[in-house]
Parts: structure tokens; sequence; C-alpha cells
């Protein structure tokens, strides 16, 4: 593989992986969803995820295509590339671990493997960080799993209509036990789940909404405040109900530790 290879981004994670990498400047082509950093605009679009336009995608004449499974149905593009003899690797990290070695991946991959390990270096420094505060703010035990010292319960909202909510392996998940919290729906020992009938997220009382639905840049609380039965969640009475950035939170990305210390900023302000 060259030093400076031809890259095409096939998901937003994906690009912002380029781009802390600092390969901005070899990336040629990516997916309509891809939004940052703002240097994407100048770039051509090969279609949304699971559209993508595969003779779009070769006109570019890659050296490295980076494709994702993030989104269930694209695994056909990951099909038409090697059906086309595209060099390739698909990326489809689950947690934070997985998201690290995805950096580094790439990074071997476009030469910088050293680059890519001061990346992931200083990322992992500031998930600990967090994870101190966390400690140092509600005790013991806090910032360490789902047993975590805050006690706090958040719901996540993925999507609204049906709704859908992370569950065990989701980086989501994840996240918010670093701030020592608990994730409602950790429960269930898959990535997304489908909460067909609201009442189960009332019975399971979180002490936070937070929204962050996917494709929407903010979400608005008062969707929720008109759902039947949720006006008798404190988190409703309390004024706990946040709108967040969904660049943040819904991409297996580097930017996802920005939206860990985004919502450690609301937890611990807030939180008792």
């Amino acid at each position: 593989m060259k030093t400076a290879p031809r890259l095409v981004s096939l998901a937003p994670s994906n690009t912002e992986i380029v781009a802390a990498l600092g390969l901005m400047e070899q990336l040629v082509g990516v997916d309509d969803w891809s939004d940052w950093p703002p240097a994407v605009d100048r770039l051509p679009r090969v279609g949304p995820d699971l559209s993508v336009d595969l003779d779009r995608v070769a006109a570019l004449k890659p050296d490295l295509v980076l494709a994702s499974l993030s989104v269930p149905g694209m695994e056909k593009n990951v099909a038409g590339l090697k059906d086309r003899g595209i060099p390739h690797i698909t990326l489809d990290p689950h947690g934070l671990a997985e998201i690290w070695a995805n950096i580094q991946l790439v990074g071997e991959a476009c030469g910088v493997a050293e680059r890519a390990a001061a990346a992931v270096g200083a990322l992992q420094a500031r998930v600990e960080r967090v994870r101190a505060a966390a400690g140092a703010r509600f005790g013991a035990g806090a910032g360490g799993g789902a047993s975590g010292g805050a006690g706090l319960r958040l719901y996540w909202e993925w999507w609204p209509k049906p709704i859908y909510t992370p569950g065990r392996r989701n980086w989501l998940t994840e996240i918010t036990e670093v701030v020592g919290c608990t994730n409602i729906f950790a429960d269930y020992d898959v990535d997304n789940v489908r909460v067909d009938d609201g009442v189960e997220v009332v019975r399971r009382a979180p002490d936070y909404v937070l929204l962050a639905w996917t494709g929407a840049k903010r979400p608005d609380p008062a969707h929720v405040y008109r759902r039947a039965g949720w006006g008798d969640l404190e988190a409703l009475r309390a004024g706990r109900v946040h709108a967040m950035e969904e660049g943040l939170f819904n991409r297996p990305s580097p930017r996802l530790v920005d939206g860990l210390e985004r919502l450690w900023a609301l937890i611990g302000a807030e939180g008792t």
C-alpha cells in the first residue's frame, strides 16, 4: 500500500477516522451522509449508505475503500466491492475497544500506524480523565461499570417512531458507564432495542431522557412530553430531557469521545 493512498469512505464514522489521522488530502470521495469535518463539502458524493453507487466509487480510482456495516443492509456494498475487485476494508465497531482497533487498522492500511497509535492513546487518555472525574464526583465504583456510584439511570433514544434505544452491546451503554451511570436497557444483550410500547420506558423510570435521533440535527424534546403516560416521569417533571448532537453520539468514530465529554459536562453538573 502506498503511504498516501486515494481513499473513499462509505460512512460518516469512517470519514471521521480519516480526519483524525490527518488523511483528508487523500480522501477523494465520501458517502452522502458524511458531514464532518467541513472539508468534506468539496468532495464527490457516492450515494447514501444503503444505495452507494459503486460505479461512481470505481470511477474515483481508489486505492482503498473504507466500507462499513454500521447500518443493516450495508452488506451489499461490501459484496459489490468484492465482486468488482476494489480494495477495501470493512469497519463494524460496537464499543470503544473496537473503535480504537479500527483507527489502528486504517492507520496501518494507509501507512501511518504510528500516527494512529498516538491518536488512539490521546483518545483513551480523554476517556480515562472522564472516568476518573466520575469516580471523584460520585464515589468509588463510578465510571467503571453498570453498578457505578452515581446510580443515575439514562434512557437514550435513537429514533422516535418506532422507538429505538441502544442495548448492552452498543457504545452508548459503554460511555454511559464511563460517567458512572446505567443505560436502562442494558439488560438487552443486543446492539439496539425496538421499544414498541413506550410504557416500558415509563416503567423503567429513567432519571434522564437523552434524544439522539439519527439524522436529526436537533431533536425536539416537546415530542416526548406529548407521549401518553410519559408526563408521570420524574425526568420530564424535572426538565431532564435533553437533545443531544447526533454526530457526537450515533457514530462509532473518534468524535464519540467529544460526545462523552459533553455527556459528562451534563451529568457532572446536574447529577446527585
